[in-house]
């Protein structure tokens, strides 16, 4: 059974099911992680201590596993992104959301932003990296730099938001995204809570979707068939 055209297993297969809140317990990990097993999801997002816990959890599932570097801010040394990236690899994630230095992309330093990318997926010796622009702090032009630096450093994604700053996803910036680096995968992030939403969202551009909400996301989807 379809909703909008899609079914449950693509709904989920376009989901970051994600946990990146301080106060998660080692207890809402194991519940993510057996949420997004059950569901199939593409990904789980965890903040980097939880790293080895979860490829625990995830021996001998499909499922892979992201972390965050640089984040919420971005504005760590381009060093220090890479030591979280080569260390968040060596424990088992094979995927990395890194956040950019919006301060350095708004002055127009170009090259500090794209140094500090190709630093990330350098580190990242092969597992994909997406770039997080925070696209609510930012102008149609710097989103359209922002993600050509992303492909020319390497990254294979670009995402809108970490969900901490002002405001997250919407249509016009995913599908400004999608246009502007058509060959690189687009994220949408932050503020994705209701099933239509996300499917706006891969209407616009999106091949993934951030979500903490994904139970909520699919039972509205088995309410709709």
């Amino acid at each position: 059974m379809n909703y909008r055209g899609y079914s449950r297993e693509q709904i989920a297969g376009f989901i970051d099911h994600t946990v990146l809140k301080p106060a998660a317990s080692s207890d809402d990990i194991r519940a993510a992680v057996a949420v997004a097993i059950e569901a199939n999801v593409a990904a789980v997002c965890f903040r980097p201590s939880d790293v080895v816990l979860a490829k625990e959890l995830l021996v001998d599932s499909s499922v892979d596993l992201a972390t965050v570097v640089g984040f919420p801010h971005g504005t760590n040394e381009s060093y220090v992104k890479a030591f979280e990236t080569s260390l968040a690899v060596s424990q088992g994630a094979n995927e990395i959301d890194m956040v950019i230095h919006i301060g350095h992309l708004i002055e127009g330093r170009d090259d500090l932003v794209l140094a500090d990318i190709k630093a990330v997926v350098e580190a990242a010796d092969g597992a994909l990296v997406k770039v997080i622009l925070e696209t609510s702090e930012l102008t149609d032009e710097q989103i359209v730099r922002a993600c050509e630096l992303s492909r020319d450093a390497g990254a294979g994604y670009v995402k809108t938001s970490t969900g901490f700053a002002s405001g997250g996803a919407n249509a016009h910036v995913v599908s400004l995204m999608a246009k502007t680096v058509p060959g690189l995968g687009v994220k949408a992030s932050g503020g994705v809570r209701t099933l239509d939403q996300l499917i706006d969202m891969v209407e616009a551009g999106a091949t993934r979707v951030g979500a903490s909400g994904t139970l909520s996301i699919l039972e509205e989807f088995d309410s709709k068939i």
